[in-house]
């Protein structure tokens, strides 16, 4: 197993379009909830226990070889937002382009035919970990740490927020990745139907808000 491998996916330089979401941030920042390093550090820590761990154990489930049709539905049935769902996908068929140029995989490609229009991103990520030769904590952690970095990055440009202090932010929430990624790969050895479903509703109201918007600087 190859850790630098880890190293190379959870780069935010990987080309998987990340890079033009803000998972949740820019709204957050329109309603004034999200003003400063403090406010930033509650809503990643928030988003990273919710909606963070049941992504972190999808992806986890897909690298351990769960069925990645049954946990896209799984991931469907966790996203009540539309306009998340959509994103999911999106960030599913980007991802699964950088991925299948990185580490060609018989299993990406199998995902890749079976949803032609893009499937759950941390599907894809989980299945991306596996081919690399990562296992499902691995993924798990991948998938904590970008639940945290996509908003810190998007705060830096949204609010001109001092990058130092945004990085901060993300060591303080170390020890929280640490257990989400502990129990988002434990949860995996039990089952689809057992996979976390923590969800934000604020989120997913915001989401489609933010979704209607003429004028935004990303994506989601």
């Amino acid at each position: 197993m190859s850790r630098a491998a880890l190293l190379v996916l959870a780069d935010g330089r990987f080309p998987a379009g990340g890079h033009a979401h803000s998972g949740g941030a820019e709204a957050a920042v329109k309603a004034g909830r999200l003003r400063d390093a403090a406010a930033l550090e509650g809503f990643c820590r928030g988003r990273l226990y919710t909606t963070g761990l049941t992504s972190a154990a999808l992806a986890a489930a897909a690298a351990l070889g769960l069925d990645p049709v049954a946990l896209d539905a799984a991931a469907d049935a966790r996203t009540p937002s539309p306009a998340l769902r959509a994103t999911a996908r999106r960030l599913g068929r980007q991802m699964m382009r950088a991925a299948r140029a990185t580490w060609p995989s018989a299993e990406l490609d199998a995902l890749a035919r079976a949803f032609p229009r893009g499937a759950h991103q941390p599907l894809v990520l989980g299945l991306a970990a596996r081919a690399a030769g990562l296992g499902p904590q691995d993924a798990a952690h991948c998938v904590a740490y970008e639940t945290v970095s996509g908003p810190a990055t998007a705060a830096v440009r949204l609010l001109s927020l001092d990058p130092f202090q945004a990085t901060a932010v993300l060591a303080r929430l170390t020890p929280d990745m640490d257990r989400v990624a502990a129990h988002a790969a434990a949860a995996a050895h039990n089952g689809v139907d057992e996979l976390p479903a923590a969800s934000a509703p604020l989120l997913d109201i915001t989401a489609e808000q933010h979704a209607t918007w003429p004028v935004r600087l990303f994506a989601s």
